[in-house]
């Protein structure tokens, strides 16, 4: 057990449903979600998540299994991309992700405890097991974030070693044709 007390706000047993959910660093969300008032009534708070910030976001949601928020979050910085021309829309869907990513993730442990105490309430073991299954993480992300990164790093590095992106080596726009009349 930790050293962080419970909150207030749950029982000794919810909060060790909640414990048992969230998986690794469950301390430190727990003390994020108190941040969004009662379990009754919660209310949005901003709250900041480094790991979903930094680290490709589709990858934490997915390491936190919330797949569609993985897939959002996957396709969406690609989709306003290709839409918008801008590279950096990516960079947007990043603040986006570290800033609500507490919140998505309260909601996520919420809806998926209180599912799992409607279909196994009477047997408390079958209940942990069910939480830790639902819950927690999925470890092989880190290795799939390892993956992302270094075929990153290796295509920036082959951008630089030829040149990368030389003002001179883009080819210029296309001037529109002026018409005459003769």
């Amino acid at each position: 057990m930790s050293s962080t007390p419970a909150p207030t706000t749950w029982s000794g047993t919810d909060h060790d449903r909640w414990r048992d959910f969230i998986g690794p660093n469950a301390d430190r969300y727990l003390e994020q979600f108190k941040k969004f008032g009662s379990p009754h009534s919660p209310r949005f708070a901003l709250t900041w998540n480094w790991p979903a910030f930094l680290f490709i976001s589709f990858l934490w949601f997915l390491y936190r299994k919330m797949y569609l928020y993985a897939a959002v979050y996957a396709i969406g910085p690609i989709v306003s991309t290709y839409l918008t021309g801008d590279m950096t829309s990516g960079i947007v869907w990043s603040v986006v992700a570290g800033a609500t990513a507490n919140y998505v993730y309260y909601w996520h442990c919420r809806e998926h405890i209180a599912a799992i105490k409607q279909h196994a309430w009477a047997d408390h073991s079958k209940q942990h097991l069910a939480m830790k299954e639902a819950g927690g993480v999925q470890p092989y992300v880190v290795w799939v974030g390892v993956v992302f990164y270094a075929l990153f790093f290796l295509t920036m590095f082959k951008m630089i070693q030829e040149g990368g992106l030389d003002a001179d080596k883009v080819p210029p726009k296309a001037k529109p044709a002026i018409m005459t009349s003769a």
